[in-house]
């Protein structure tokens, strides 16, 4: 499986910027790797970091905004019985389609940090017809620090791109964390203002 991997990202990011960007965008290889190997290639000198980032926002963007538009006209039904063909389980979709009733539209920007929940969070947003302007804003935006955090790593790590899981837990941890963090403090407060104006 690491050959096959290794062998389509080859391929793929000999088209360059693109390459990043439809790599992101397919999702059938995880986007850190994508990213990390993107880096490795930024320390070769075959492309410019700068540039990297963009394709990763642009292509990162695009996966998400494929998702949404899945669950705004495809609905639940369609997506829990084809889902599976872009890895995307039932339990995902519950599990996301909680975290949105429960935090609304603040919850796009930091779920992309937390594990599980990133890939599926699209689809209720979708189901729920969320604003496409307001959702693409929120995804691009964190898509800058994911980009930008997975590039340089695999910048540093040069031909030990592969392990990226390993060197990026010092990062991902703490930003799951204080995604999460967030995330119930704003909970904690939207159950404080509607016992305040009851």
């Amino acid at each position: 499986m690491e050959s096959f991997i290794v062998q389509c990202l080859s391929w793929l990011l000999t088209l360059g910027y693109p390459g990043i960007a439809i790599a992101l965008m397919v999702e059938v290889i995880p986007s850190e790797l994508v990213l990390a190997y993107g880096g490795y290639m930024v320390s070769k000198g075959h492309i410019h970091f700068t540039g990297a980032v963009v394709a990763g926002i642009i292509g990162g963007t695009l996966a998400q905004l494929f998702l949404y538009w899945l669950g705004r006209y495809g609905g639940r039904s369609f997506l829990e019985k084809y889902g599976k063909y872009i890895f995307i389980s039932k339990r995902h979709m519950d599990l996301a389609e909680r975290w949105f009733e429960q935090n609304g539209v603040s919850v796009i920007f930091t779920a992309r940090f937390i594990p599980v929940v990133r890939h599926a969070i699209s689809i209720p947003a979708g189901i729920a017809k969320m604003s496409l302007v307001r959702f693409t804003l929120y995804t691009m935006l964190a898509m800058v620090p994911w980009s930008i955090l997975f590039l340089y790593i695999g910048l540093k790590l040069g031909k030990n791109w592969q392990h990226i899981h390993t060197a990026a837990k010092i990062y991902t941890l703490p930003l799951s964390l204080g995604a999460a963090f967030f995330l119930v403090c704003y909970c904690l407060l939207l159950v404080w203002k509607k016992r305040n104006h009851a």
